[in-house]
């Protein structure tokens, strides 16, 4: 039995491609943090196994939502992400394994229209298929990873992701996981400086441009590597503030 596990949060926009491509489960889960469009009434189509909650984190929402799947498999999917027909039919083979207990899946992503084969985002591997006694998140704000216990094999075929549609939405992702990832840096006792922040950014245009050949990606590979420096000056940027308003 499979159980699929969806976090959302006013997602009207991608839900309803996203559960209609997992449809073959015998189990869909969605947790949902006040939304304020209509991406309840959405999911409810889908599935009647749909709940409101409020946000303690990435980490810690995904694991109330594996805490209500019954099904023996575990597939955790993102709003944004859709499960292929090819995909579909490599995880049911691969639900048969005996002798795994989890699989990483590569992860195709989308960014402002264009498919991103390089910049580090393909093959993007992730945790998201296990068996659900073996496996837990971790209780990280951002950037939540799933800890199976057991062995762990990789897929083939690839899982469609729409990372980012349009500018706007880059723009709100920035803010968003600079914040949460700031939060995070402050609570494992990081700090930072105007300087290291401004160094991070820099590192990272020219990590994920050429060292990760995100130029071979055109327009939108020079773009991706500019978002991803802003987020992360961003990001050391709000660490910064933290130190200054919470304390050292």
């Amino acid at each position: 039995m499979l159980s699929v596990i969806v976090i959302t949060k006013n997602e009207s926009a991608s839900i309803s491609r996203c559960l209609a491509s997992v449809s073959f489960a015998d189990e869909i889960i969605v947790l949902d943090s006040s939304s304020e469009d209509n991406t309840v009434e959405l999911c409810q189509q889908f599935t009647e196994k749909v709940f409101s909650t409020d946000w303690p984190g990435f980490g810690l929402q995904k694991q109330r939502a594996l805490n209500k799947a019954t099904g023996n498999w575990v597939l955790s999917i993102d709003a944004d992400e859709v499960v292929s027909p090819a995909l579909q039919n490599e995880i049911i083979q691969a639900m048969e394994t005996v002798a795994i207990d989890g699989f990483e899946i590569p992860r195709l992503s989308q960014y402002c229209g264009k498919t991103i084969q390089h910049a580090g985002w393909y093959p993007d591997y992730v945790l998201r298929l296990f068996k659900r006694n073996k496996g837990r998140f971790s209780e990280d704000l951002v950037h939540e990873r799933v800890i199976v216990e057991g062995l762990i094999k990789q897929l083939i075929e690839p899982l469609e992701h729409d990372a980012f549609i349009n500018p706007d939405e880059v723009l709100h992702k920035i803010n968003t996981y600079s914040s949460l990832g700031a939060r995070k840096l402050y609570q494992q006792g990081k700090r930072t400086s105007l300087i290291q922040a401004i160094f991070k950014g820099l590192w990272t245009f020219s990590r994920t441009y050429l060292l990760k050949a995100a130029f071979l990606d055109g327009q939108q590979g020079l773009m991706l590597a500019i978002s991803n420096a802003e987020g992360t000056y961003y990001k050391y940027l709000k660490l910064l503030d933290l130190q200054r308003t919470e304390g050292n």
